[in-house]
């Protein structure tokens, strides 16, 4: 009973995190999966059975907001259900112990590029009314699916930062959009693992107390993306990404000793400076000393209510 309810307050706070940013609740989850010990196809197929209702929830609650661009949802979401069924079934065809570092290798890259993405990034701001065309988001939608099945999240980290760096679209529907269109990714990665696993492996309890978390957090995550700082919660969230999958390949790899804590000690060090440097960049831009950057784009700051 206590890992589901810790299980669910992860669901909870993982939620709020992929509602407010538009990514990290795959990642966030799958790599807690793995270090509770899953086998990586049973844990990427048990977050992605509880990201068929988070997204349903959240994309409904964006759509409220006014946060979805249905152009968007359908132009990437439909390529990504293609690349996350295809990421589900090679995934489920490797064997656990080559599966593992392989998943914890891709969330620890996701984990890097999220945190210095929202520690050093900036966002280019739209000048009128713009669109993203199929031909551009449909390579988009269907690498970041693969990715997603494979590495148990990733849909967001790939997509999001990619629109948000288009300078095409304001940020709140971005990420609006790439969470609605979530929901597309998660049931075919889920029909993909069925398919290559059944639900050998798979917890449905576990399932449930994410999905539960998840449920709850959508509809306050909705609102904070129109007043969080994201940089902020992307530095917290991608230095806690890559603490967590460093220690799975260790152990993978049977690190242990002073070279496992001179790893440990010197993620810490890093991810505390960019939590620091998020928060001065933050403080900077609230009190107007922060310059546009060469290429005329804004430091990466919460979107404008």
């Amino acid at each position: 009973m206590r890992k589901l309810i810790v299980l669910a307050i992860v669901g909870f706070f993982a939620q709020l995190i992929d509602g407010a940013l538009g990514m990290a609740y795959g990642v966030t989850s799958s790599s807690l999966m793995l270090a509770a010990g899953l086998a990586p196809a049973a844990a990427s197929a048990s977050v992605h059975l509880a990201e068929i209702g988070t997204t349903l929830a959240s994309g409904a609650s964006h759509w409220r907001f006014g946060n979805v661009d249905w152009k968007i949802v359908l132009r990437l979401g439909v390529p990504g259900a293609v690349g996350a069924f295809a990421g589900a079934t090679f995934l489920s065809g490797l064997s656990s112990d080559a599966a593992k570092p392989w998943m914890a290798g891709i969330l620890l890259a996701l984990g890097v590029y999220v945190l210095v993405r929202f520690t050093f990034g900036s966002l280019k701001t739209p000048e009128g009314k713009t669109s993203l065309r199929a031909r551009f988001l449909s390579p988009l939608g269907l690498i970041a699916g693969f990715i997603d099945a494979t590495g148990g999240g990733g849909w967001g980290p790939v997509a999001t930062p990619t629109l948000l760096v288009s300078g095409k679209v304001e940020p709140r529907k971005v990420i609006g959009s790439v969470d609605t269109s979530e929901f597309l990714v998660a049931m075919a990665a889920s029909i993909g693992f069925f398919i290559g696993i059944g639900n050998e492996g798979v917890k449905l309890g576990y399932v449930l107390a994410l999905l539960a978390g998840g449920l709850l957090a959508a509809p306050i995550a909705a609102y904070l993306v129109r007043v969080i700082p994201p940089q902020l919660l992307g530095s917290l969230v991608g230095g806690f990404i890559v603490l967590t999958n460093s220690r799975t390949i260790l152990n993978s790899f049977d690190v242990t000793g002073a070279p496992a804590a001179a790893t440990y000690v010197s993620i810490l060090v890093g991810w505390a400076a960019a939590v620091a440097w998020s928060t001065k960049r933050y403080r900077s831009t609230q009190t107007g000393g922060v310059a546009p950057e060469a290429d005329g784009s804004l430091p990466l700051v919460a979107p404008a209510r």
